[in-house]
């Protein structure tokens, strides 16, 4: 009769590195051999979930408006720049979030807040003869935004040894088909909406450690917006800061902060995964 085998649990590579480099230390191994393994050792090993930023750091924001817009152009015969289109809607973002948290309106989406400022835009642009239904798939441009090169397969190296999240002011139905769209590896789905607080709100970043049931420096806000991060450390979150030169375009490049500034730096994702140990 043969002999069963019992299944173990499989060892994460994180604890793997770890555990060997401890190995090594006994061992009298090499300053050089431990110093490469303790390099893949995560930089805080005390965080157990990752929430992130999403439009501009997960997802280029300006470039998929951009595409919609041209899209949208050829249909119906539009001249616009569709660069500044993008900008002035984006622009729009913050004010109507601050409308929001002054009480002037009540809990209101950012599919609702985003379709306010389109239909400023449309009458400033000019863009004449749009049915409903075509300015609700415009106003949809959000829900289908294009991953960076490196996101997807940063988020799933990530996804390993981590818990991660979405952690935006996008609305849950939004974040829901991006991430459906693109192919966005979530764990699951964490948005403003559920604490109905935007972000910088300390309430958005504090609901993501409730949900987890973890405390707030077990949880990292990875962003590559600096004030994004200084909220979520203020409320007690770990913070990793990823740069995205071409957010805002060629033309613009972003200025990345000093690199001690926050816990982590990396100039992608993929670089994160690896400072993280994953």
């Amino acid at each position: 009769m043969r002999e069963s085998k019992s299944i173990q649990n499989p060892i994460s590579r994180r604890t793997f590195l770890t555990l060997a480099a401890s190995s090594a230390v006994l061992a009298g191994g090499s300053l050089h051999s431990l110093s490469s393994l303790a390099a893949n050792a995560s930089v805080v090993p005390d965080v157990k979930a990752l929430v992130f930023d999403v439009f501009g750091t997960v997802v280029d924001w300006r470039g998929s408006v951009i595409r919609e817009g041209q899209l949208l152009g050829e249909r119906k015969g539009y001249d616009v720049d569709w660069a500044e289109f993008a900008d002035r809607w984006r622009a729009g973002y913050g004010p109507s979030m601050n409308r929001v948290r002054s009480g002037e309106l009540p809990w209101t989406k950012l599919d609702d807040l985003h379709r306010m400022v389109l239909n400023e835009l449309v009458e400033e642009f000019k863009l004449t003869g749009m049915t409903e239904e075509e300015l609700q798939h415009f106003n949809y441009a959000w829900h289908r935004l294009s991953p960076w090169p490196d996101a997807i397969a940063g988020l799933s190296r990530l996804r390993n040894e981590y818990v991660i999240a979405p952690l935006s002011n996008g609305n849950v139905s939004l974040l829901l088909n991006m991430a459906k769209n693109a192919g966005l590896p979530w764990d699951t789905i964490l948005s403003a909406e559920l604490s109905r607080h935007y972000k910088p709100d300390p309430e958005a970043y504090l609901k993501a450690a409730e949900l987890f049931s973890l405390e707030p420096e077990q949880v990292m806000l990875v962003a590559a917006h600096p004030g994004d991060l200084r909220s979520a450390a203020e409320a007690g979150l770990r913070t990793g800061y990823v740069h995205r030169p071409l957010e805002r375009g060629a033309e613009r490049p972003t200025v990345p902060p000093a690199r001690d500034e926050f816990d982590v730096f990396a100039d992608d994702f993929l670089e994160l995964a690896g400072q993280l140990g994953a």
